[in-house]
C-alpha cells in the first residue's frame, strides 16, 4: 500500500450510506481518517460538509479527502471553490489512476446514487495507492495558481 497520511471524508445524505463503507474500508486498512459528518440520511447541504474537509487539506492536517453526496458533482463543485484544492469527480478506476498521476488530485467526490460499491472501494484503493508523476505534469498544475 502507498498510502500515507490522514484522509478528511464527508458526505451529505446522498452520500451517507457510501461513506459509512467507505469509512470500513479504511479502518480495515488501517487508514487514520476523520468523518467530518453527515451522520444520517436527512436532507443536508453538501457544502456545509465539503468546508471543513477542504479547509483541513488546504492547513496541512489531512494528506487528502473523500467527499461523497447523490452524484459526486455537487461536492467536486463546491470543494474546487477552495484555493488549493484539486478535487475530482470520479466513477471508474481509469479516471481515478490518472486524476492522481497527472492531476495531483486531493480530493475524490463520489457519487452515492450512482457508483455502487464494488467499483467505489476499488476507486478508492487506486485514488489513495497512486502517487502523482509530477514532470510536465506539475508544470501545468502550477498554472492553476
Amino acid at each position: 500500500m502507498f498510502f500515507t497520511g490522514k484522509v478528511a471524508i464527508a458526505a451529505d445524505h446522498g452520500g451517507y450510506v457510501l461513506k459509512e463503507k467507505i469509512k470500513k474500508y479504511l479502518a480495515d486498512k488501517k487508514i487514520e481518517f476523520t468523518d467530518f459528518g453527515t451522520d444520517s440520511e436527512e436532507s443536508c447541504d453538501y457544502p456545509d460538509f465539503a468546508a471543513p474537509v477542504c479547509k483541513g487539506i488546504v492547513n496541512g492536517e489531512y494528506a487528502c479527502g473523500i467527499l461523497i453526496c447523490g452524484t459526486g458533482i455537487g461536492m467536486s463543485m463546491a470543494a474546487n471553490k477552495y484555493k488549493g484544492i484539486r478535487a475530482s469527480h470520479c466513477t471508474d478506476t481509469f479516471s481515478a489512476k490518472y486524476t492522481r498521476l497527472h492531476n495531483d488530485s486531493n480530493v475524490l467526490c463520489l457519487g452515492g446514487r450512482i457508483t455502487g460499491e464494488g467499483i467505489a472501494l476499488e476507486i478508492v484503493d487506486i485514488y489513495l495507492n497512486t502517487p502523482f508523476e509530477g514532470g510536465r505534469h506539475a508544470v501545468r498544475i502550477s498554472k492553476f495558481e
